[in-house]
């Protein structure tokens, strides 16, 4: 046997899975080890002597990532000019284009490039070579739109090939590509592309979920006007062929906008490419605070490619040929990460609907029909099929699997536990954590070391990754305090939208700890050089992966006449975050609870799902008399978060009213 594995394990620190020297010596990441010895005389010896190397020398690191993964275009003489997180330069003398990479694919273009299920069962197979046809077509369509270097395009739309279709085009004219998925509602959907003027929108007329259907036609009618930077409207249709397009201003379908500005390969010409500096825009993600609408994270698009493709082929272990899953929507990053696994020439796997429908065991069946390689889900998926008493290891053959990764919120030990007993014995469970902020990885795997219970492996290659106490001190293994990046990386944002002095950009990652990126994670080391993330630190909402604002909940629910104010906060529960909002009605009288009526819960829930998204939608709503605040009048989420965990409420003194706090105090509403 090539590997070893042990689930009834009594002594702690034992690993419950440890590769073979066989599989080390195969892995990509030991051969990027001894090609870094060689092309620089080292003698690393293991993956962590990498690890250090790549901090000590980051330059040298990110030129050999990039002829590693065999990143297209010009790199230049130069990787890295060193400076601070807003001064450092990657790769200032390089030309390129992130798509020209993406697109590469294999010798043979008849092989497939993408395939793409939907819970209903609608099953597609898009070649490299219709996918290349289909990329210079939308190209072609959205320069005839009047699109330009740096300009926006917008994707409201499904997990289909359509949107990686437009995304690959915007990035090959130098546009800048932005998505959310279509159960964001209209208020939500105009609070992030409302702020990024994009000159045209991708909108689907539906999606499917649960054994659903819902319109979104109804919704792109109410957003289109509150979009006035649009141009055109494209409308793909997933629920019909020819979707009504009435009351839609400038729209037409997709498959008709292609037909008519096609180009490039559909006319026989060549697919190109224009070439940009690698600090060129590509992408814009959203990451909620707690005030205001939702920042607007820009991010260089040869960054995120070259740190995506990084982090899959060294810490992931995927190449050519191999058929890479994770189970997604277009308004998480991890869209991102598994559309740029097409640089490795490999395929990827688009699944669009209820992962659980329509059985618990529909994405392993998925597994299985397309030979998937590595797959990719979320911590709560892994829980639920755990206890839905799903054993794919007794039902389906995942024959070509080689690694689970598994992100969105911390794996607990019944869940390692549960891969390797009921998934599969002989895997590597990947257990990865970063963010929308980075749009990649600051812990993941490590397929030549062994993995514990409970553990992300170990830091990202080339990321200074750490662990603050309250006084930015290096917190000791196994102390829990704050996960820090001490150096810069190539996916540091460039900014965000709008912030032309950066001072929100400098509050939301440097204030914390002077000279170093504060993510908003409580962490600590373990004893075999890994990690353990705990949830989150600041007041940012992280239900199942997906990062929700406070102030985007607010916005709802204190739009109701009988809710004064509300305070949300996410609660650690079964190995997940879930979304808690406390409400202080505004005629509550002597008992707050008997004011927040059955029927005033389903409105405000009701409102939730509908002007924001179904993840906004709170697991407890509870009433209280009163909502702690410091002297200027701001609620305090975090010390009510600290209360709610039992912990230690920090800045008590900065409070007006810190009694408060024990209206939240062993709630007997949150121990269910």
């Amino acid at each position: 046997m090539d590997d070893a594995h042990d689930l009834d394990d009594p002594v702690p620190g034992r690993p419950l899975w440890t590769p073979g020297e066989a599989r080390v010596r195969r892995s990509r990441l030991d051969g990027f080890r001894v090609s870094v010895n060689a092309r620089f005389d080292l003698d690393l010896a293991d993956s962590a002597a990498l690890h250090a190397w790549s901090l000590a020398h980051p330059g040298h690191f990110w030129d050999a990532a990039w002829d590693d993964v065999g990143l297209a275009g010009h790199k230049g003489d130069v990787a890295l000019v060193p400076g601070s997180f807003a001064t450092a330069r990657w790769f200032p003398q390089a030309h390129l284009n992130a798509a020209e990479t993406l697109l590469r694919g294999p010798a043979d273009a008849s092989l497939p490039a993408i395939h793409a299920v939907r819970e209903d069962g609608r099953r597609r197979t898009v070649t490299w070579e219709q996918l290349r046809v289909a990329v210079g077509a939308c190209a072609a369509a959205l320069r005839a739109e009047g699109v330009r270097p740096g300009d926006r395009v917008a994707a409201w739309l499904p997990n289909a090939p359509e949107t990686v279709i437009v995304m690959l085009a915007s990035l090959a004219i130098g546009a800048v590509f932005s998505s959310t998925s279509p159960d964001f509602g209209a208020t939500g959907v105009v609070d992030r592309f409302g702020q990024i003027t994009p000159t045209v929108l991708v909108a689907a007329d539906g999606y499917r979920y649960g054994g659903r259907r819902f319109d979104c036609l109804a919704r792109l009618r109410e957003i289109r006007p509150q979009l006035p930077s649009v141009r055109r409207v494209v409308v793909v249709g997933h629920l019909s062929e020819q979707p009504d397009l009435s009351g839609v201003a400038d729209a037409v379908g997709f498959d008709e906008w292609l037909g008519a500005h096609a180009a490039g390969p559909a006319r026989g010409e060549p697919l190109t490419f224009d070439r940009f500096g690698f600090d060129h825009p590509g992408f814009v993600l959203y990451s909620s605070g707690t005030t205001g609408r939702p920042k607007c994270i820009v991010h260089r698009a040869a960054g995120v490619v070259l740190k995506h493709l990084q982090e899959q082929r060294h810490h992931a272990d995927v190449g050519p040929g191999d058929v890479v899953f994770y189970a997604t929507t277009c308004g998480w990053m991890m869209w991102n990460w598994l559309t740029s696994a097409l640089g490795h020439a490999a395929t990827i796997v688009l699944y669009e609907g209820n992962p659980a429908h329509p059985s618990p065991a529909a994405l392993f069946d998925l597994a299985d029909r397309y030979e998937v390689t590595l797959f990719g889900v979320s911590a709560k998926y892994l829980d639920a099929t755990r206890k839905a008493g799903v054993r794919p290891v007794d039902t389906h053959r995942l024959a070509s699997l080689r690694t689970v990764c598994s992100t969105g919120s911390p794996l607990g030990p019944d869940g390692f536990a549960y891969v390797y007993d009921a998934v599969k014995h002989d895997v590597h469970l990947a257990s990865i954590s970063g963010g929308t902020d980075l749009c990649g990885c600051f812990v993941l795997g490590d397929p030549t070391r062994p993995v514990h219970a409970g553990e992300i492996q170990g830091p990202a290659l080339g990321l200074a990754v750490d662990v603050f106490d309250a006084a930015g001190r290096p917190a000791p293994v196994g102390d829990q305090g704050e996960l820090v990046c001490t150096a810069p990386f190539p996916t540091t944002p460039l900014g965000f939208w709008g912030d032309d002095d950066g001072s929100r950009r400098r509050a939301a990652y440097f204030d914390r700890f002077p000279g170093a990126w504060a993510h908003g994670d409580f962490a600590s080391w373990t004893s075999h050089g890994g990690m353990v993330i705990s949830g989150r630190s600041d007041a940012t909402l992280n239900a199942s992966g997906v990062r929700i604002g406070t102030a985007e909940i607010y916005r709802v629910v204190e739009r109701f006449d009988e809710i004064a104010e509300a305070l949300a906060v996410g609660q650690a529960w079964d190995g997940d975050t879930r979304i808690v909002l406390f409400v202080r009605p505004a005629d509550a009288g002597d008992d707050p609870a008997a004011a927040l009526t059955p029927e005033l819960l389903e409105r405000v829930k009701a409102a939730l799902r509908t002007e924001a998204s179904p993840r906004h939608v709170p697991a407890r709503v509870v009433a209280v008399a009163d909502i702690p605040r410091t002297r200027s009048g701001k609620i305090v989420e975090l010390a009510v978060a600290d209360v709610v965990h039992g912990r230690e409420v920090r800045n008590r003194e900065a409070l007006a009213n810190p009694e408060a706090l024990e209206l939240f105090r062993d709630r007997p509403e949150l121990r269910a």
